[in-house]
């Protein structure tokens, strides 16, 4: 009786800290909707979408606008990325190292994350607020799920250690009054293709 008592108290246990613990998911694609905080901001937004890719140590996001894509492939294990940008016919090339990725999210340096007990369901996750208070004094705010975790992140400086999926954030306009949302509408975790990661050799100006 005492050995079964034992063993059950073990498996409770064990069942427990599995509960706890989040999943990490090492592929996806999460599409997000993106929306403005005023009319103008909202009509330049009409059917902007941000999709995410992940597979291992290798993110990639897509930006899709009105007259313009763009697509960043970061690879979480050495720090650099590569930046695909087209505008209308002409394809621009643009290759990070670490150094330089570095400096193009230099305003999250020292970056300070508040984690809040505020919550809300997004697509059946249940989602914590987290606040980023930045040195220049501005602030987002963010909603990560809990029980799981990428296994890459898309900018390890703007959602440094947040403890999930961020799911939904906020941003700044460009005139800094207006503030555009992304929402996760999508969410799969079905294999993604090793095509996705791979870096075009011709058809794209390099740019310095």
């Amino acid at each position: 009786m005492k050995l079964f008592l034992q063993l059950l108290l073990l498996f409770i246990s064990f069942q427990q800290a599995t509960a706890q613990a989040p999943l990490v998911i090492g592929d996806g694609t999460v599409i997000f909707s993106i929306k403005g905080s005023d009319a103008a901001t909202n009509q330049n937004l009409t059917g902007a979408s941000k999709t995410i890719y992940i597979k291992g140590k290798m993110s990639r996001v897509d930006m899709l606008g009105q007259n313009y894509k763009q697509s960043v492939i970061y690879d979480n294990k050495n720090g650099t990325a590569v930046v695909l940008k087209e505008i209308g016919a002409e394809k621009y090339m643009s290759v990070l190292s670490a150094d330089d990725w570095k400096k193009e999210n230099k305003k999250f340096e020292d970056l300070k994350l508040t984690l809040s007990n505020e919550s809300k369901t997004i697509l059946g996750y249940s989602c914590k607020k987290a606040i980023a208070n930045l040195k220049d004094g501005s602030s987002y705010s963010m909603y990560y799920a809990t029980t799981i975790i990428p296994s890459a992140t898309e900018n390890p400086y703007q959602f440094k250690d947040v403890p999930g999926f961020v799911l939904e954030y906020e941003t700044s306009g460009s005139n800094n009054s207006s503030k555009i949302t992304y929402t996760a509408s999508v969410i799969n975790f079905d294999p993604v293709p090793a095509y996705k990661f791979e870096i075009p050799t011709t058809g794209y100006r390099i740019l310095k």
